[in-house]
């Protein structure tokens, strides 16, 4: 089993990118009491407990969780994609549709790359302009986490309103806790 909870080590982290680390971060990881395992059975995750968890129907490979305005969305295949290639296909994973969304983001960094163990990644964190309010706010802040490597290839996709990500230090730390809890089986 291989997990992500050595994401740090590959670039700028949810915490240290909003220039806050430490208690709230271990504080928020006291709180993920319920695991989840998507219908494929190759990745777990730990959540806190009144988050909603789904598969996505007919597509066993794709799950997502959800607790208040925080979503984490994980998209897995089966071989080694090519990592730019993969990365750039998973920043396409949004909460609307492309006709939905204005073409241009603002990138807070991208296509940073590293290793996770023994896995190559690619991290990139930027804002999505919808045209009309998804669940209330047009503007989402998002991070896309890359991970190819062991047969398979990875995306961990962290979306939050972007108001709510610069004003909510305990919901920065509690999506990126649920985003290092995930695992591969």
């Amino acid at each position: 089993m291989k997990d992500l909870a050595t994401v740090a080590l590959i670039g700028v982290s949810l915490m240290a990118a909003s220039g806050r680390a430490g208690e709230k971060e271990t504080h928020a990881g006291d709180r993920l009491v319920a695991e989840h395992t998507n219908a494929a059975g190759t990745f777990t995750l730990r959540t806190p407990e009144d988050w909603v968890f789904e598969t996505r129907a007919g597509q066993p490979e794709v799950s997502e969780t959800r607790g208040g305005p925080l979503v984490l969305r994980i998209v897995r295949r089966e071989g080694e994609l090519g990592l730019d290639g993969w990365h750039v296909q998973c920043m396409l994973e949004r909460l609307a549709g492309p006709m939905q969304t204005r073409p241009e983001v603002d990138y807070e960094y991208d296509f940073l790359q590293g290793w996770i163990g023994d896995r190559q990644a690619m991290d990139s964190a930027f804002v999505v302009h919808y045209d009309e309010p998804v669940e209330g706010h047009k503007d989402w802040r998002q991070r896309n986490l890359t991970v190819i490597g062991g047969g398979e290839s990875l995306c961990v996709v962290a979306m939050a309103p972007r108001r709510v990500w610069k004003k909510s230090r305990e919901d920065r730390a509690l999506l990126e806790a649920v985003m290092k809890s995930v695992r591969l089986e």
